[in-house]
């Protein structure tokens, strides 16, 4: 024990009391878990019949041996996963639609989680419609605020947005894709006039880029903001998928070949569920005879701290960002979470 903690706890009596809020390490592989997201994630037009909806072969809850989804790979290992995969993705959906989708992830309390959202809100009718940066990230905040608050054990993956302009650079020669492309009106913001080399059409392809650029750099800054969350560092956006790995009825979705390309990558890029190591945090308390009890939490890893939480009286965990000041009685209740997402049992001290 730490020496600042003995000489605060002999100086303020402080002791852990019968009744206070308790829970024990989360380490390890998890046991059940939830993809949340659009048409991507729900592997559309990859069953043998055409444009519906394929969840077996998603790169994340998939069961297809093909594709080796995250699932298939946790399950490996964990055999406790076993039918705990919920595709919770909605096909169509923007980020506007994260917020519903958590809801339900939340009912299933699952204890790993997947988002790859956002492809809808740059792939649009026009330029115009595309969703405002600024909109996206309030949106993704409120969603991950939401699922933070009633799944605080709970890993969350972000995935980035997919390079969309990829797409029309390997696709815009190819007379099926033009044609699919055009018919179907499939992501004008980037897709409409593909064989057009005029100012404004290069411009406009430009722009979409630079949207989808500037969004995932959002969704980093947003995942930072929570210790439970990890961005997958651009591994999706970076994926340089080739022609078969695109569906050839639609010439825009993933073709299985397409969705076991991102599931190795995504997971190449997520938590090591494989670390079973707990972080340690410490508690340094100094007494101030004014206003109460200064409390400073300190933690170690072996791989790296993502954060440490604390509650106050079992009001909810807040994230620590550095020295506070707590009244006399106070029940602080602290953990530390790893950047594989493993989470320490939780400290309870009370003033």
């Amino acid at each position: 024990m730490r020496k600042g903690l003995v000489l605060a706890a002999c100086a303020l009596a402080l002791a852990i009391p019968s009744a206070a809020i308790a829970d024990v390490a989360h380490v390890g592989y998890p046991s059940s878990m939830a993809s949340t997201g659009d048409s991507i994630t729900r592997a559309f037009n990859t069953c043998g019949f055409p444009f519906i909806d394929c969840p077996q072969n998603s790169w994340s809850t998939g069961t297809s041996s093909t594709v080796n989804s995250h699932y298939r790979r946790i399950l490996a290992s964990n055999p406790a996963i076993s039918g705990r995969n919920f595709n919770d993705a909605k096909t169509g959906a923007r980020m506007n639609g994260l917020a519903a989708q958590v809801t339900t992830v939340v009912s299933q309390n699952a204890e790993y989680v997947t988002i790859l959202m956002g492809a809808n809100d740059v792939c649009t009718s026009s330029v115009s419609t595309m969703t405002p940066t600024p909109t996206l990230e309030s949106q993704l905040q409120t969603a991950l605020q939401s699922l933070s608050s009633g799944l605080p054990n709970t890993r969350i993956y972000v995935v980035s947005i997919p390079n969309v302009y990829h797409l029309w650079e390997i696709l815009h020669t190819n007379f099926s894709a033009i044609v699919t492309w055009t018919l179907g009106g499939i992501c004008q913001s980037l897709l409409a006039n593909p064989t057009s080399t005029a100012p404004a059409d290069v411009a406009r392809r430009q722009q979409v880029y630079d949207r989808n650029v500037a969004d995932n750099q959002v969704l980093s800054r947003v995942c930072a903001r929570f210790i439970h969350c990890r961005f997958d560092g651009g591994a999706a956006f970076n994926l340089q998928f080739v022609r078969s790995d695109v569906s050839t009825r639609d010439y825009f979705h993933p073709a299985v070949a397409g969705q076991a390309k991102a599931a190795a990558v995504t997971w190449g890029a997520t938590f090591d569920f494989s670390d079973q190591t707990a972080p340690l945090s410490y508690a340094d308390l100094v007494a101030d005879p004014v206003s109460g009890t200064d409390v400073t939490l300190t933690a170690t890893d072996n791989v790296g701290v993502s954060g440490i939480e604390y509650m106050l009286n079992g009001s909810g965990y807040q994230r620590y960002t550095g020295t506070f000041t707590v009244a006399t009685g106070t029940a602080v209740t602290y953990r530390a979470v790893d950047l594989n997402g493993n989470v320490e049992a939780t400290h309870t001290l009370t003033g």
